[in-house]
């Protein structure tokens, strides 16, 4: 079997003071990370506090967003360049929130993923349908569209650049979560779709992310498809985010 890398990366979506991230920052770097990949992906403001804080520290950190192209007239958006300029490594694409509120696109989801890959960066691309779509019976369906705008940049990325969040849309920040045998389902699906385009995706990463905590981290983690967790809330709790990094190692 290969051996995959376990994540947990954290999202602090648009939470955060410089105060609080400090203590924040401070507590998960010196917690121990087990042999699992740690990251934090922060706000756009807090890149260079984030940089200072984790220099030199085994947390990796990154953005929840990047632009698609690389400079230009394009106006309150983040390059990817820009992003290194701060030390990140990875970023979020695809967020369920993003293709909600923003009406993110498959394919700009796709074009992220491309812009992070081509700089060298890892991208965290993110799948799931909302509550209405499992409900109808396309909860496949839809996943597996959102994973074909990605097959070139997810079959053509270097080894460890492409990591797959499934986040069911109805178990982010709502309490609920998938059962353990729900999210294996839907991940060894996400694994077996990917090969279909050529993608050598039992050694690609795939993430349950979806209200995970550090109670039911190590019923998730110890599904033979899922690989770590991408954390929202619980990684604004520093016990807790070191609970769950704990429960993936």
């Amino acid at each position: 079997m290969t051996k995959r890398t376990r994540w947990v990366i954290g999202n602090w979506k648009m939470n955060g003071t410089f105060a609080t991230n400090a203590a924040l920052l401070h507590a998960v770097s010196a917690g121990e990370s087990g042999g699992a990949s740690i990251a934090v992906c922060v706000p756009f403001p807090y890149l260079a506090q984030t940089q200072a804080a984790l220099s030199g520290k085994a947390v990796g950190y990154g953005a929840q967003d990047v632009s698609q192209h690389s400079s230009g007239a394009y106006t309150g958006q983040v390059s990817a360049a820009m992003l290194q300029d701060f030390g990140a490594t990875l970023a979020l694409v695809g967020h369920s929130e993003r293709r909600q509120y923003n009406r993110e696109t498959d394919e700009e989801v796709a074009a992220k993923a491309s812009a992070l890959v081509a700089a060298g960066m890892t991208a965290v691309i993110c799948v799931g349908e909302t509550l209405a779509e499992r409900e109808a019976g396309n909860a496949e369906k839809v996943v597996s569209r959102q994973l074909a705008a990605c097959a070139g940049v997810i079959s053509g990325a270097p080894a460890g650049k492409i990591v797959v969040a499934y986040e069911p849309v109805w178990a982010i920040g709502t309490g609920k979560t998938a059962t353990a045998a729900e999210a294996q389902a839907m991940h060894a699906f996400i694994r077996g779709d990917m090969r279909r385009f050529g993608a050598r995706s039992d050694a690609i990463s795939i993430l349950y992310g979806g209200s995970v905590k550090a109670g039911n981290a190590a019923e998730l983690f110890a599904q033979s498809d899922i690989d770590g967790g991408l954390i929202g809330g619980a990684a604004l709790i520093a016990s807790d985010f070191l609970a769950i990094v704990a429960a993936a190692s």
